[in-house]
């Protein structure tokens, strides 16, 4: 057996369950993680607030008067500055998605002692009325599947664009590939349109497949209308589809500046409420240095696991 696979088989497994629906006995896979119970150990970093220091074709966030950073090199910050040995970065930010980066990229997070405990990928028009662009949509979802594979994360936060139109089964498509490959498909929050929770949680029970999951981000619906009880409810019904991960931050900094505030003490509350026991990414995606908002989610956040 390869070093990877013994990792990935060490790390990623699934078991196997036995679920009865009526008189009838159905064998079903779920996936399944050891995850860490020391407070920091469930913690991690996500590129995103630091899109400014990507060095990544395509990156438009990217800041020039900033210093770069090479995705091979954010596990190492992460141990260094915020002393955390788990990481969830975005496709978006590899400086290359051939298999030689993909290789240095793992290797470079196994030097620092870290691992990828969720893997970020870009959107396509799942929706889209043209079959053709939905089954491209597919294609790419897979790839992103494919990279999680070889980085050893046991999952894929796959993007999602486009106005709902009643095609959203083709998500299921993508969860049984994933199934296969023995990566689980979050679903996170995000835009209001195609990604609102209450659209999620809908397509997720639709779907019904244990390898399509919530990711509950803690802030993001407060967008459009600030409304921070529509949010609460909004994160209450990610957190009963998540599996693996959950994005942190204190509050939505919109587009138009306006800076919507989140109560983290009640997020958390729901958290545990709902059970979990998964990994919290720190997402500090507010205005100035991503580096000391960071450091800020840290403190909190381990100040409300303890």
């Amino acid at each position: 057996m390869s070093p990877l696979r013994e990792d990935l088989s060490r790390r990623h497994f699934l078991v196997t369950s036995v679920v009865v629906a009526g008189a009838a006995t159905l064998l079903a896979t779920e996936p399944h993680l050891d995850f860490p119970a020391k407070p920091r150990d469930r913690l991690a970093v996500t590129s995103w607030p630091f899109r400014a220091y990507m060095e990544a074709p395509g990156n438009h966030d990217r800041d020039r008067s900033k210093p770069g950073m090479d995705a091979k090199d954010f596990a190492a910050m992460a141990v260094e500055r915020f002393g955390i040995h788990n990481i969830n970065p975005l496709t978006g930010h590899f400086s290359s998605t051939e298999p030689a980066y993909l290789e240095q990229l793992r290797n470079a997070v196994a030097r620092a002692g870290s691992h990828i405990v969720d893997l970020g990928h870009g959107g396509r028009s799942f929706y889209h009325p043209d079959k053709a662009r939905r089954l491209a949509a597919v294609e790419f979802g897979k790839k992103g599947v494919d990279m999680a594979v070889l980085e050893g994360s046991p999952s894929l936060r796959q993007d999602i664009t486009g106005v709902p139109g009643g095609k959203e089964e083709v998500l299921g498509d993508l969860a049984e590939y994933g199934e296969k490959k023995n990566i689980v498909i979050n679903l996170e929050n995000d835009v209001p349109v195609g990604e609102g929770p209450f659209f999620l949680v809908a397509v997720m029970e639709k779907v019904r497949s244990p390898y399509l999951r919530g990711l509950p981000d803690f802030a993001n619906s407060m967008n459009p209308s600030g409304d921070a009880e529509l949010n609460y409810k909004g994160v209450t019904a990610m957190f009963r589809h998540v599996f693996n991960m959950a994005h942190v931050k204190t509050a939505y900094a919109a587009e138009n500046g306006k800076v919507y505030e989140v109560d983290l003490a009640r997020l958390f509350g729901i958290a545990k409420k709902a059970g979990y026991s998964g990994y919290f990414s720190m997402e500090a995606d507010m205005p100035g240095d991503p580096f000391v908002n960071t450091q800020k989610l840290v403190d909190a956040t381990l100040k409300y696991l303890s």
